[in-house]
């Protein structure tokens, strides 16, 4: 069986983002968020991100999707695709403060975030390392030592 590339990782891993993003519960904010993200198994885990009306009580589609594949077994997520709609001169969506900070006790640092954006049927996509979305990010295994 053929390895994939990149490029058809990450079509897959969007693919699988914006279908998720169809289940948002977001009646509060009206703004639907899917994720997806791949494991080192090679399985894709998708989430949305579902609202309150205690707004502290909402989950974002990231964290949604971690720990659908933690809750699954696995604890290695390798990359992660983030589908939103295009705001009024936003020029991507990125992952929350509190999404970055549970990425990366599932990531290594130089794991790639695809962050996409919809206008209409145009798909605009930004690729970060999650290192370069929480540079100082916040690890007990470096408190340890």
């Amino acid at each position: 069986m053929k390895k994939p590339t990149k490029k058809e990782i990450q079509t897959a891993l969007l693919n699988a983002a914006q279908a998720a993003r169809e289940n948002s519960y977001s009646p509060y904010s009206k703004f639907k968020v899917g994720a997806a993200v791949l494991t080192r198994s090679g399985r894709i885990y998708t989430g949305t991100n579902i609202e309150n009306a205690s707004f502290g009580l909402t989950v974002c589609a990231e964290r949604n999707a971690v720990f659908a594949a933690v809750g699954a077994g696995e604890r290695e997520v390798v990359a992660l695709a983030l589908v939103t709609e295009k705001l009024p001169g936003a020029k991507i969506n990125s992952p929350c403060g509190a999404c970055r900070q549970v990425l990366t006790e599932f990531m290594k640092p130089n794991a790639p975030i695809y962050m996409a954006m919809l206008d209409g049927t145009k798909r605009t996509v930004v690729t970060k390392a999650l290192k370069d979305l929480l540079p100082l990010v916040f690890n007990l295994t470096t408190v340890k030592k």
